[in-house]
């Protein structure tokens, strides 16, 4: 029996669908079953394996000692919505109204999910820079959208302008920007959002940015795309704290925009988690206000965990691109002889006990030519557990 519905159709598009319609698991869910069951390094997932900041922990548990164990403000508690606007300011100069203009989300997810069931109707267009976060395809299908791409392509991994300027029309409602961007590590540069918010006012659409990664840079910095000149007006900025503060299980995000979209936005948020996270907002607020170093220590250390899997994957035959942040190295394994990612994927994890995921996972089936022999590995672990990895991957040898 094939089952129906918004969500199950919503899969279908993000090709999470088998062709029996039965739901078939995400590559990510795929590949870490073959890790437990080969016990295999998984670099795969892009979750840290270890904690963050003490002083972010303990905050989560003295706010479980003093009580903070139910529901929560809608739109978060005041602290943290004033840690947020806070921290808008401190490092992007940007003047946010903390009761007005925040919104606290389960997640970045749930704010990408509530913005666009928000402010897209069946027909309109959302644009995504294509590889995309697997979620994006999906939420943009449920909202009953048309998913329009624009492909960064190796190794430089920008879009074209000429490309850019054509995806947009008259039924462009919202261009989602994932910077710095994953799975390529690609922070884009100021004259690529400068173009996004030109055609953005030209065909009066809302850009939704997606900035998770937004302190995990190693040389570029990340400018928001709120700050640019026109911008500030018609863009709902979405963040987390689980990549900066290696939280991701407590699935603390918030957004901020102008009060007409964020009141769009909560009417739908409302209806999706209602609130989470009591304990742990009040924690994500000290994390925001801790100071400057800890922030750039953060960055520097993962930007040493990237050098040493890139060097590693460089040993073992790879070539490899250089991202400017986040948690994810690009490496290209068709220089070994393997000309399809996906299945050097599944055999990689019997081969030499790692696990990687095929970068066509965030591609469309239709769009897959020039990615197909991409891996993209996470260095967001501990510096022993990269090291072996490093060294099993040495073990390849190369097709003939």
């Amino acid at each position: 029996m094939r089952l129906e519905g918004p969500w199950l159709r919503a899969a279908e598009g993000a090709m999470l669908l088998g062709p029996d319609g039965v739901p078939a698991p995400t590559v990510f869910a795929e590949m870490s079953a073959l890790a437990a069951a080969t016990g295999a390094i998984n670099l795969g997932q892009g979750f840290p394996d270890e904690d963050g900041p003490r002083e972010v922990l303990e905050a989560a548990v003295q706010a479980i000692r003093d009580g903070a164990n139910q529901y929560p403000p809608g739109r978060g508690i005041p602290d943290l919505r004033a840690a947020i606007a806070e921290h808008q300011a401190r490092w992007y100069g940007l003047d946010v109204d903390p009761d007005r203009e925040v919104l606290v989300t389960a997640g970045a997810t749930e704010a990408l999910a509530a913005t666009l069931l928000a402010l897209v109707e069946p027909g309109d267009e959302v644009i995504t820079f294509e590889p995309f976060y697997d979620a994006y395809g999906a939420l943009v299908r449920l909202a009953g959208g048309t998913h329009v791409t624009v492909p960064l392509t190796a190794p430089d991994f920008l879009p074209d302008e000429t490309t850019l300027r054509a995806a947009f029309s008259d039924r462009t409602r919202v261009v989602l920007v994932n910077t710095p961007h994953n799975p390529t590590g690609r922070v884009l540069p100021p004259e690529v959002l400068r173009t996004v918010v030109e055609l953005a006012e030209q065909y009066d659409a809302v850009v939704v940015t997606d900035e998770v990664y937004e302190h995990l840079t190693f040389a570029t910095p990340h400018v928001p795309i709120a700050t640019l000149p026109g911008a500030r007006d018609r863009t709902v900025t979405i963040s987390s704290a689980g990549k900066t503060f290696s939280t991701t299980g407590w699935k603390i995000g918030w957004l901020t925009a102008p009060l007409a979209l964020v009141d769009a936005i909560t009417t739908v948020k409302q209806f999706l988690t209602f609130v989470n996270g009591s304990p742990f907002q009040p924690a994500v607020a000290a994390g925001l206000r801790l100071p400057t170093e800890v922030f750039t220590g953060i960055a520097a250390t993962l930007a040493a965990k990237h050098e040493l899997l890139a060097d590693g994957l460089r040993r073992a035959g790879f070539d490899v691109m250089r991202p400017d942040g986040g948690y994810f190295v690009i490496a290209d394994a068709a220089p070994l002889g393997f000309a399809d990612a996906r299945e050097f994927c599944l055999a990689l994890p019997g081969r030499v006990g790692v696990v990687g995921v095929p970068v066509s996972a965030f591609v469309r089936p239709d769009h897959q030519s020039g990615y197909r022999s991409l891996v993209r590995f996470a260095f967001c672990k501990q510096r022993p557990v990269l090291e072996d990895a490093a060294a099993r991957l040495a073990a390849l040898t190369p097709t003939a």
